[in-house]
């Protein structure tokens, strides 16, 4: 863990030395993000004294519980933990309270996903039944979950479960489309129609699914986590952070290595999140670490709500997949526009800007087999078989984003852009752009780029090519072939 701070320190060094004159002017909503805490009282609550065994093997899920009520009741205060391992289902922190693991306290998630209390909630865009998470905060305010200790979800047998689930049985059965909501899998941390929540300096790692969901809330600060789930394999959707048509939201300080996205926006999914249609807006991540993952910053792919107000700062990726991933679907709908991102250095990524509006179709387009009857399959089945009408409204939108102090090393394609037809993606600006690259990469159905500064250098010397393009112009002066 020594050498993730020192990394952390380092970026952060890095970037600052070496930023160009030219920055983006921060809009003025920037610094009224985040958690503002009330005063909370100093009485200390051991899980210890109320029946929870520091053992790894006792299931702690009702202590801990009843230690969390008994100090909501008494007005709030501190729950923690004296030094040793825990194993535990899901928990509900409440108002008033800071829920401490600190220093030598490891809190394990139950393998059994029957200790994982079932709630309503939203996942992966939908409304519908599923475990709740290892830590819940649902409905509160002025909460705190922090400490120094290891948070860790036990997240591989569930994610066997899943890929045994999707490669035997849906698979074959034409059911790529729903196996992601019917596997259910606890998430690790998950703050919901809440405000005024901190989550802090925890070490999280190995998550069943999603490690922290920030939905439908607002003023929360997530600050300092280090997040490991490649430990043990690669779990399937393991996202770092997600938030979730919330607003007021701040990210900084944190490292994460998962094997999904890293720092992911979403808003709803097709049908059903134009139903709930509630935005992400005024989001800031800074100051962090993208290690293995498939985007350093990823917009969608569930936009239905719209994603808008986002400012992303001074962020370091080492090994992750793509630098900006904007994703969406035919059937999602929603505009994703408003997006500023500076200072951003990254080192072998497959590609650097990667936009388009049809993202996995086998995944995003769900049709119902003719083996099963639509009067009797499961409620969040006919949720993502209900078509958006009109059919235009499933379209997305992407616009006004703008892209300042960015230098990638090593990456395969440099840009891939694609819009639709029917939706053209409008006004980018990249300034001070400099990429390395195997090959160029493409750019269709785009309109008014503007372009300072940019430089792409390609090894098999290609260019940026250009298809159903108005106002997009690469000058030729800015590519040349790296040297041997």
């Amino acid at each position: 863990m020594l050498f993730v701070f020192c990394a952390c320190a380092e970026h952060k060094t890095s970037i600052n030395q070496n930023k160009e004159v030219l920055k983006v002017i921060k809009p003025e909503w920037v610094d009224k993000v985040g958690a503002t805490l009330n005063n909370f009282k100093n009485e200390t609550y051991f899980v210890n004294d109320f029946g929870a065994v520091n053992d790894g093997t006792t299931v702690n899920t009702e202590a801990i519980q009843k230690t969390i009520d008994a100090c909501e009741k008494a007005g709030g205060g501190i729950v923690t933990f004296k030094p040793g391992v825990y194993l535990t289902g899901s928990v509900f922190v409440k108002t008033g309270i800071q829920f401490i693991i600190p220093n030598g306290v490891v809190l394990k998630g139950s393998e059994n996903i029957k200790d994982y209390k079932e709630i309503y909630t939203r996942v992966a865009g939908i409304e519908m039944v599923w475990p709740a998470a290892l830590i819940n905060v649902e409905n509160q305010n002025n909460v705190v979950i922090g400490g120094e200790g290891i948070v860790d979800g036990q997240g591989k047998v569930f994610w066997d479960y899943y890929w045994n689930l999707r490669r035997n049985d849906y698979e074959p059965r034409g059911l790529r489309w729903i196996v992601d909501y019917d596997a259910k899998r606890p998430r690790t941390i998950l703050v919901s129609n809440s405000k005024n929540v901190v989550v802090k300096d925890l070490k999280v790692q190995r998550a069943g699914f999603w490690t922290v969901q920030v939905l439908y809330s607002e003023y929360v600060t997530v600050d300092g986590l280090v997040i490991q789930n490649n430990i043990g394999g690669h779990g399937p959707s393991t996202d770092g952070i997600d938030i979730d048509s919330s607003k007021w939201i701040l990210v900084q300080n944190c490292d994460i290595d998962c094997n999904d996205d890293n720092f992911c926006l979403k808003a709803g999914r097709d049908w059903d999140g134009q139903r709930v249609n509630k935005p992400t807006e005024y989001v800031v991540i800074k100051d962090c670490i993208a290690r293995k993952g498939a985007g350093l910053f990823t917009l969608g792919s569930e936009t239905a709500g719209s994603i808008r107000y986002v400012y992303v700062s001074n962020i370091q990726g080492l090994g992750t997949k793509n630098g900006l991933n904007i994703k969406s679907a035919t059937n999602r709908g929603g505009v994703v526009e408003h997006i500023y991102m500076e200072n951003i250095k990254m080192d072998s990524v497959r590609t650097f800007m990667q936009v388009g509006m049809n993202w996995n179709p086998a995944y995003s387009y769900s049709e119902l087999p003719k083996e099963f009857n639509a009067d009797s399959i499961p409620e969040h089945w006919k949720k993502m078989l209900h078509k958006v009408e009109p059919a235009s409204k499933g379209i997305p939108t992407f616009r006004n984003i703008t892209i300042n102090n960015v230098a990638i090393e090593g990456a395969e394609t440099a840009i891939n852009v694609n819009g639709l037809e029917n939706s053209v993606i409008n006004n980018i600006t990249l300034n001070n752009v400099q990429i390395k690259a195997e090959t160029a990469g493409q750019v269709s159905y785009s309109a008014n780029w503007k372009l300072n500064n940019v430089k792409i250098t390609t090894k098999d010397g290609s260019k940026v090519s250009l298809e159903n393009t108005t106002e997009v112009n690469f000058p030729d002066t800015v590519y040349y072939q790296e040297k041997k």
